[in-house]
C-alpha cells in the first residue's frame, strides 16, 4: 500500500459545491456529512485480503500513450487503486486524503450494486423480471414506467424522455438533484421528493425494451423496486443481502431524501477494498469464499445476455451491451465493468483472473476520451498479470 501523490488538504465542501473540483476530493469522503444517509454495516467478521507479488504500475506503459499506468492514475485524478488477482492484492495506492479505511461515493457504480441484489431477490423468488413496474409500484401508473417491465427497468429500455446532462444548470439532472436532497434549491425550485419526482416522469413516445437509454432515474425506480418486493429499507437489504454475506472489511452508507429515500443509483459509499470485494464476487460467479452471495445464473445472465441491437440504437459506444446495471464493453464475455461518474470503476477481467477498483475525483463528471485512456491502461495491466 502506498501513496499515488501527495496534495495539500482539499477545501470542506458546502451542499452546493460538493461535487465541483476542488471541493469534490474533500466531498467525495464526507458526504454524510452533507447529505442524511442509512447505515450499511459489516458484519461481526470480516474476510482480509491476502497479499500477492507485488505489480510496479509505474513499470507498465500504456500502449499508444506517453507514460505508465502509474502517471495514467495520477493524471486522471486518481484518489484510490487496487488490484486484485486471483483474489490477492497485488497494487493498493491512494491519495488525495483517502485511505483504506475511507468511504468515498462510488456514484453509478451504485446501480451495479443495485442490480446484484436485485438478482438476489430473484433468486430468491421474491422479484420477477418479466412483472410490470406498477405491480410493485403502483404509484408510477400514467408515467413513463407504466407498460415498463423490472427487466426494462434493470436494462435501461424504459421509453421515458429523460435528458442526463450533468451540467445543465436548469435541465432535467438539477431537478433530479434537488429532489434527491444532493443540491440546495436555488435556481432550481425543490418541487418534489426523489420518489415523487420519479414516478412523474413522462414517457418519450417509444417502445419499451428497444433502445438503450442511460436514465438515472431508473436506478432509483429498482431500488425503490427491492424495497417493495422485499418489504426491506434499501440500507437493511444490502446489508443482510450482500455487504454482510461478503465479510466485508468496513461499514458503508447510502444517501437519503429529505423523506428517507435511498439514492440507489449513486449514493453508495464505500472503502475501496469493499469495491474491490464487488468486482471479486462477480469474476467469481457470485461468490465470496465458499458462500454463493448472487445467484450464479444472475452473473452468467449479464455476462451472456444484453441486447447488442438495443444498446447500438442508443447514444453511446458503437458496441457494447447493458444487462442488469453493468456494461459488457465487447462482443464476449470477459470483461464487465460498473462506472460511475468522476472517475470510479470496477473492472473485471475474467480471463486475466483481475479486478480493478478505482476511485476518483475527476473535474469533469463524464470525461470519454479518459475513460477510453483508462480501459487501455487496465488493458495494460491485465496483460502485465497474465
Amino acid at each position: 500500500m502506498t501513496e499515488l501523490e501527495t496534495s495539500e488538504a482539499a477545501p470542506e465542501a458546502t451542499l452546493a459545491n460538493w461535487r465541483q473540483a476542488p471541493y469534490s476530493r474533500w466531498g467525495f469522503r464526507n458526504v454524510r456529512r452533507l447529505v442524511p444517509v442509512a447505515e450499511i454495516p459489516r458484519g461481526e467478521f470480516a474476510a482480509c485480503l491476502k497479499p500477492g507479488p507485488a505489480l510496479d504500475l509505474d513499470r507498465i506503459a500504456v500502449p499508444g500513450q506517453d507514460g505508465s499506468v502509474a502517471r495514467l492514475m495520477a493524471e486522471s485524478d486518481t484518489d484510490g487503486i487496487l488490484v486484485l488477482h486471483r483474489g490477492a492484492t497485488v497494487a493498493e495506492h491512494y491519495a488525495h486524503g483517502l485511505g483504506p479505511k475511507t468511504q468515498h461515493i462510488v456514484f453509478s457504480i451504485s446501480k451495479s450494486i443495485t442490480g446484484l441484489i436485485a438478482g438476489i431477490l430473484v433468486g430468491r423468488g421474491q422479484l420477477d423480471p418479466g412483472a410490470p413496474v406498477t405491480a410493485y409500484v403502483p404509484e408510477a401508473a400514467g408515467s413513463a414506467y407504466d407498460g415498463a417491465t423490472v427487466r426494462h427497468v434493470l436494462d435501461m429500455t424504459v421509453g421515458i424522455r429523460f435528458v442526463e446532462d450533468y451540467v445543465d444548470p436548469a435541465g432535467d439532472v438539477a431537478r433530479y438533484r434537488v429532489a434527491m436532497g444532493w443540491n440546495p434549491p436555488g435556481e432550481v425550485a425543490r418541487d418534489n421528493d426523489l420518489h415523487g419526482f420519479i414516478a412523474r416522469l413522462p414517457a418519450d413516445g417509444s417502445r419499451h425494451g428497444e433502445t438503450f437509454h442511460y436514465v438515472s432515474p431508473n436506478s432509483d425506480m429498482l431500488g425503490w423496486i427491492c424495497e417493495r418486493a422485499s418489504g426491506m429499507r434499501f440500507g437493511a437489504l444490502m446489508t443482510e443481502l450482500l455487504w454482510r454475506p461478503m465479510w466485508t472489511e468496513a461499514d458503508a452508507y447510502i444517501t437519503l431524501d429529505r423523506l428517507g429515500a435511498p439514492r440507489t443509483a449513486g449514493g453508495i459509499c464505500m472503502t475501496l477494498r469493499d469495491l474491490a470485494r464487488i468486482g471479486e464476487l462477480v469474476r467469481r460467479d457470485g461468490r465470496a469464499g465458499g458462500i454463493q452471495v448472487v445467484p450464479q445464473a444472475w452473473v452468467d445472465d449479464i455476462l451472456d445476455n444484453g441486447d447488442a441491437r438495443a444498446w447500438a440504437r442508443g447514444d453511446l459506444a458503437p458496441q457494447g451491451r447493458y444487462r442488469s446495471q453493468w456494461y459488457v464493453p465487447g462482443p464476449g464475455r470477459d470483461v464487465v465493468c460498473g462506472i460511475g461518474i468522476h472517475g470510479q470503476w470496477i473492472y473485471v477481467d475474467r480471463a486475466a483472473e483481475l479486478v480493478i477498483a478505482k476511485m476518483s475525483s475527476q473535474p469533469m463528471a463524464v470525461d470519454d476520451a479518459l475513460d477510453h485512456r483508462l480501459l487501455a491502461g487496465f488493458r495494460a495491466i491485465a496483460q502485465a498479470v497474465m
